[in-house]
């Protein structure tokens, strides 16, 4: 006869293991969090609270405390509340934190006052990736992703998004005036005198949001791009890859190493391009990897000469695909890719054959931009397919030939765009599920990032424990 799995009676006594350690195994996760914080100087790193005070009531130790937050950022509970009880009844916390239950409110102010702290703790755990050999390749995929801040898109105004809420106000008060006149012109009743009533409620209702509208729009006229967010100060709008949608939050970009797809530098910025991050995280993830020389792979969203050329400078190698935004193109005509350069004869030589020589230089916009162009356009037989003018001018910066150099490398390895893809979308991908659909719970760009180093050093913890093994990452710790 069979017979389902029966479990013991509530009421029936139990023996319990006399010893916390005897319920945490050896190959147990906290055991490496336990190792790794202990192995840390806090107070070089910054945190408040190492050293006690003489007087007042005793305060936990950070140690504690870190503990706890990289545990809840390990396995998905984020939330000081929910840590909190977790310290109640979670028996692998009871053994990270010493059986210690701390209150939700020291736990979420120690993550709001050692922000700078918790950063460091993250590169610590990098620079420790790196003295265990598993940094040794000199290659980076960087890209940018768009988090959730805490603040509605409904509290978020642009200038636009301002003008369109104003004028559904002057159109609804427009309606209700109306209203009320035809009202005026109806026989007295008390129905109608409820309704008027209602109609006028609404418009000093609808007068009251427009004046608060007013006094945002001073305020978001004088911020530098004209936003302002009432939730989250620091939050902005921005476009995502959908088309017609966005988000109100943060870019979050990262250089992610191309063999083991550890994230090896990131930032939180509140600017919704990529055009100017290229540099800035390229040389932070070649400081960090402490090589001569970095290959760094990135898509069309980073293009840009200027952030190029840094590159270049620093001794960074980059491939990325350049973005078509001219109309020649969508128009049917010659594109400037069709032009070929000729560094010989400083030519450029077009589509008919014909050589378009260099005719002066000037500068625009801090660049220096050479102009060529030919008088033969006018009796070529493909003319309206390149150009309506009477001839076609092509422009070339005087360091086009280091962009030339980046769709040389990427004609001749293609392969590099889906290697990005394949290294960097995976850590965005894990860590937003970790998060949730609510992404960051902290407001302002500081608190912001240092929560983002707690859900990068969680996704590097568990990438490494997967190479590794949990005994000898803690063996290496140790070391």
């Amino acid at each position: 006869m069979k017979r389902f799995v029966e479990g013991k009676e509530r009421g029936q006594s139990t023996l319990f293991p006399e010893y916390l350690e005897d319920w945490i195994g050896e190959d147990n996760p906290v055991r490496v969090i336990d190792v790794f914080v202990d192995e840390l100087d806090l107070g070089e790193l910054g945190f408040g609270g190492v050293d006690p005070e003489i007087t007042g009531r005793p305060s936990y130790h950070p140690s504690v405390l870190l503990k706890l937050y990289i545990y809840g950022y390990l396995n998905r509970v984020q939330s000081s509340r929910r840590l909190e009880r977790e310290a109640l009844r979670n028996v692998e916390v009871m053994w990270l934190t010493g059986r210690l239950a701390p209150d939700h409110k020291t736990i979420a102010d120690f993550r709001k006052d050692n922000d700078r702290a918790i950063r460091q703790v993250c590169a610590r755990f990098v620079e420790l990736c790196r003295a265990m050999g598993l940094l040794t390749e000199a290659s980076v995929a960087i890209d940018g992703s768009k988090f959730k801040a805490v603040n509605n898109r409904d509290k978020n105004f642009t200038r636009a998004k301002m003008e369109r809420r104003m004028a559904q106000i002057e159109e609804s008060v427009a309606r209700y005036l109306q209203q009320l006149d035809s009202a005026d012109r109806q026989e007295p009743s008390e129905v109608l005198k409820a309704k008027t009533e209602r109609l006028k409620e609404k418009i000093e209702t609808l007068k009251e949001q427009m004046q608060h509208l007013e006094m945002l729009k001073v305020q978001m006229l004088a911020t530098p791009d004209q936003q302002i967010s009432l939730t989250d100060p620091d939050a902005r709008s921005m476009a995502t890859s959908g088309r017609g949608s966005g988000v109100v939050g943060y870019n979050v970009q990262v250089a992610v190493e191309t063999k083991h797809h550890l994230i090896i530098a990131h930032e939180v910025i509140n600017e919704g391009s990529d055009r100017a991050q290229l540099s800035p995280m390229a040389k932070a993830a070649k400081a960090v990897l402490a090589v001569e020389k970095l290959d760094a792979v990135a898509d069309r969203g980073y293009f840009s000469g200027e952030e190029i050329l840094a590159c270049e400078n620093a001794g960074i190698t980059v491939t990325l695909p350049k973005p078509m935004t001219s109309g020649m193109m969508a128009r049917g005509r010659f594109g400037k890719q069709d032009f070929r350069y000729v560094a010989d004869e400083d030519v450029y030589i077009c589509p008919a054959g014909e050589k378009l020589p260099y005719r002066y230089t000037n500068e625009e916009d801090g660049l220096i931009l050479h102009r060529y162009w030919t008088n033969v356009c006018q009796d070529c037989p493909i003319k309206q397919t390149c150009t309506t003018g009477k001839e076609r001018r092509i422009t070339r910066w005087e360091h086009e030939d280091v962009l030339e150099a980046v769709q040389r490398r990427l004609d001749e390895h293609p392969e590099k765009m889906r290697q990005r893809r394949e290294t960097v979308e995976h850590p965005f991908g894990t860590i937003k599920a970790r998060m949730g659909a609510t992404h960051f719970l902290m407001k302002t760009l500081p608190r912001v990032a240092s929560e983002m180093a707690l859900h990068v050093l969680a996704y590097n913890l568990t990438r490494v424990m997967n190479i590794m093994g949990i005994q000898p990452l803690m063996a290496a710790m140790k070391a």
